[in-house]
This record gives structure tokens, C-alpha cells and sequence, in this order.
């Protein structure tokens, strides 16, 4: 395998694409299973036209993700454990990001590790204008989460069984194994999401009888907190998160030549207590 150092574009004037993403891959907190499902979701916000993982390729514990770099193309980048219990990874990510920024190339990066070192990064980088999407295990500091624009959790995504760290085994000839969707059990909506869906609800009323439109609540559940999303508490959809909290009605809203709308509103009760 051919380890590359990170190489920079450097002509500030570039405009930056409504979709261009740069990935950034904390190897040493990220296990390689996530790929395949990390990929597909961050294709849902744009173009991935970077993707570097970070790590000291000389250490055995990142022999599962060589075999998933080509498949993915993405670029290892070497970085040296210099000294015990320092993370040299971090500092090497966080001035690629850096330079990354000031291309002025991207309009969006997506930070993959669980540490909340990142956590500063995140703020700068939000503080350019650009968009911010994290990616780490539940037990991920909620400060780092709350630097993201929006972060998803690894148990929520699709696991590729071909791409789980076992030992090394030959393929087979042809074979490519699909992701697996994950059993998603829907976890109950605890109060800070209870709170936050009414507050959305209430503050999003723009149709008579005290109805919202759905994807503005979405929305506005996204802005109060990067990680209240409906796939993160194990539902499909929004729909099916807002149902699960039985605080409102739905009804959909003829919209004449353009695609219908669901609307929804805070039930009588609800409303009583608001």
C-alpha cells in the first residue's frame, strides 16, 4: 500500500462548490465496519472529493481498514506516534483541515472520531460559514456534538460484514457483499426531545388552525441540536418520530401544481399546557 502526504491546493479565489465535502478520518477511534455505511450517508450531503484517514500505518491496529481504502478511495495519511499518550493524529488532522478551509474550495467537512479534541476545530470551521457534519460512537462528548451542525451516531448506520476487523482472509472471486441495513429499535423520546419537538412545533405555526410544515420542524429540531434527529433515536423518518412522541396531528396540505405537504400541529392537550 502507497502512503501519500496530504498535498493542498492553494489558490484562495476558488469558489466553493454547493456540495464539495472534505472527509477527515480519526483512524485511531474509527473502526473500519463504519465505511461502507459512512460513505453511503455522507453521499446524501454532497461530493466527497476528499477523503483522508489519519494514523500510524505502522502499528498493527489499522490492518482492517487497508483492505477497505481502495474500495472507498480514500487516501491514508502516515502520522508517527512520536511520543507515548500524545495523539499526533489529531494535530495532523486538525492543520490539514486547516489548509483544507482556506482553499475556499468546500462548503462543507465531515469529521469522523468520537474525541472531543475536535471540538474547536468544529467551532473554527462553523465559524468560516461552512457546514459541519460529525460522525462518532454514542459515548462521543456532547461538546463535540454540539460544534457540529449535525452529527450521526455509527450505530444508526449500515455495516458492511465483508469490512468488519477480523482476521485476514482471501475473497472471493466476485463476490461483493451488500451492506447490511441496521435493526433499528426506536428508542422512547426522552424529555429534552419531548421539549424540543413542542418548542419546533409551536415556533414553526404558518398555517391556520395552528398547523406547521413538517420540514420546517425538522429543521428547526436540527439547528437547536446537531444530534435531535429522528434516525438518531432509531425511526425511519421524521414522520414516524414526530408520531412516536404523540404530541401532534398530522394533515396534508393540497399544494395545487407542486408535490403535496405534511402539515402538523400540537394536540388539544398539548396545547393546554404550552
Amino acid at each position: 500500500m502507497s502512503i501519500q502526504q496530504p498535498r493542498t491546493a492553494s489558490n484562495g479565489d476558488i469558489k466553493p462548490d454547493s456540495s464539495n465535502l472534505a472527509v477527515l478520518i480519526d483512524g485511531d477511534n474509527v473502526s473500519s465496519k463504519h465505511v461502507s455505511g459512512l460513505m453511503a450517508e455522507i453521499a446524501n450531503y454532497g461530493t466527497a472529493s476528499v477523503r483522508r484517514i489519519y494514523g500510524d500505518w505502522t502499528t498493527p491496529g489499522l490492518g482492517a481498514w487497508k483492505s477497505c481504502l481502495l474500495k472507498h478511495s480514500i487516501t491514508p495519511i502516515q502520522q508517527f506516534a512520536y511520543t507515548t499518550g500524545k495523539n499526533a493524529t489529531d494535530g495532523a488532522m486538525i492543520i490539514d483541515a486547516m489548509d483544507l478551509m482556506y482553499t475556499g474550495r468546500f462548503s462543507g467537512f465531515c469529521i469522523v472520531s468520537s474525541d472531543s479534541d475536535f471540538t474547536r476545530l468544529a467551532t473554527r470551521i462553523r465559524e468560516q460559514g461552512l457546514t459541519v457534519y460529525g460522525f462518532g460512537e454514542r459515548k462521543t462528548n456532547y461538546a463535540f456534538i454540539a460544534a457540529c451542525d449535525k452529527f450521526t451516531y455509527f450505530d444508526v448506520l449500515p455495516v458492511d460484514p465483508s469490512e468488519e476487523p477480523t482476521a485476514s482472509r482471501p475473497p472471493q472471486q466476485g463476490y461483493r457483499p451488500a451492506a447490511a441495513r441496521p435493526q433499528m429499535t426506536p428508542r422512547p423520546l426522552d424529555q429534552v426531545a419531548l421539549n424540543a419537538l413542542e418548542e419546533a412545533i409551536s415556533n414553526s405555526i404558518s398555517y391556520a388552525g395552528g398547523y406547521a410544515n413538517l420540514a420546517e420542524v425538522g429543521h428547526l429540531l436540527s439547528r437547536k441540536s446537531a444530534n435531535l434527529n429522528a434516525r438518531n433515536y432509531g425511526y425511519p423518518n421524521l414522520t414516524a418520530f414526530v408520531e412516536a412522541s404523540r404530541l401532534a396531528d398530522f394533515r396534508i396540505q393540497d399544494m395545487g401544481n407542486r408535490p403535496p405537504i405534511t402539515l402538523v400541529r400540537l394536540k388539544d392537550h398539548v396545547m393546554g399546557d404550552v
